[in-house]
């Protein structure tokens, strides 16, 4: 078995975790504990990749990213090649996997007492110094859970990532693209082989995040 697409999904999808991550930390904590004009909007924004076809996404983001694009002449001229190289499947990755993190953090951060934090802030701590020994540690839990799920949405991720990064194999095919391709040209002992990979490293990440999940500090 080609080793190459299990190797790129692990790649795309701890590197668009990790973008994931930041980011929703930072909106996350912003709308929890601000009021402000178009939240709503931004809150709806934030769940289209989960009510929207795929394709749809991969097409939007297509448009946005390609050459013909403003940002992706401008893209260009830095050098940086978005569409059709693994890039693109980061890309994708994040835009489909980010409602996953964002609203699980929303709702862990919205848990956490003000009073606590405020608490802390009568005490001389800085905002940064709230978030460490306040804030994170009462909603990790949450936070937990939703990278897991970001992460593990990432290595299925297909229709998108087939729009933006393309079916090239040895340089833009994950996993879901070579049992696709597996299953269309009739190579069913590959694409089981592949299956069973996938099911069993997805069973093991989500078992291990489980396990974290109960510990206490």
């Amino acid at each position: 078995m080609d080793l190459f697409p299990l190797y790129l999904t692990i790649k795309v999808s701890f590197t668009a975790a990790a973008f994931t991550i930041a980011a929703g930390l930072v909106l996350a904590r912003l709308m929890a504990k601000r009021d402000f004009f178009a939240k709503n909007i931004i809150d709806t924004l934030i769940m289209q990749p989960l009510v929207i076809p795929p394709t749809v996404l991969g097409y939007y983001l297509l448009t946005a990213l390609g050459a013909s694009s403003p940002l992706g002449r401008f893209l260009e001229r830095l050098g940086i090649r978005i569409v059709f190289t693994w890039k693109g499947a980061v890309v994708a990755s994040i835009v489909s996997s980010f409602p996953l993190f964002a609203k699980p953090a929303l709702a862990a951060f919205e848990g956490v007492s003000a009073d606590l934090e405020n608490a802390a802030r009568l005490l001389g701590k800085t905002e940064f110094e709230v978030f460490r020994t306040v804030t994170l540690p009462l909603a990790w839990r949450g936070l937990a859970a939703g990278a897991v799920m970001a992460f593990a949405r990432a290595t299925g991720e297909f229709g998108a990532t087939l729009m933006v990064a393309g079916n090239i194999p040895g340089l833009t095919q994950t996993m879901p693209l070579a049992i696709y391709d597996a299953v269309q040209t009739g190579n069913a002992f590959a694409a089981n082989v592949m299956v069973g990979v996938i099911t069993v490293f997805s069973f093991a990440v989500l078992y291990a995040a489980g396990r974290f999940s109960r510990v206490r500090f």
